[in-house]
């Protein structure tokens, strides 16, 4: 991958962030911190890579997308003549997981491949990486 289609991904990426992070602040103001408290709770999904780095590719990468954050947020704005709680949650919840999503393909950390945890669509992550193939 080019550096520049690389840069702009992780630019896109941190837009996102942004973006979740500010629609928390301004829908929830009460509960802008659960974005911070939640972080770490999506990143369960690398338990798959007990199993095998195929199984731990296939969990991430389930949790490490944006359509989950977009359902969540649907739902949130169907719950919302019906119940504001649901409504609050689901809205938190794709805040949250949008933020998460958004701060990692910021950092670099991409979809992964099913050969190795260090291999993902944005180029190879960690120090020293060894040098991608033209198609990675």
């Amino acid at each position: 991958m080019t550096r520049q289609i690389h840069v702009t991904q992780r630019v896109e990426a941190g837009g996102v962030a942004l973006i979740a992070l500010v629609a928390a602040v301004m829908l929830y103001p009460g509960w802008w911190w659960v974005i911070f408290a939640a972080f770490l709770a999506f990143d369960l999904s690398m338990l798959g890579y007990v199993r095998s780095t195929a199984a731990g590719a296939a969990t991430y990468n389930a949790v490490h997308n944006y359509a989950f954050p977009a359902l969540a947020g649907l739902v949130a704005l169907a719950a919302e003549p019906v119940s504001s709680g649901t409504s609050t949650a689901a809205g938190l919840l794709a805040c949250a997981w949008a933020f998460h999503v958004g701060v990692d393909r910021a950092l670099g950390y991409g979809l992964k491949l099913p050969d190795s945890f260090r291999h993902t669509h944005l180029g190879e992550i960690g120090k020293n990486p060894p040098h991608s193939s033209p198609g990675r």
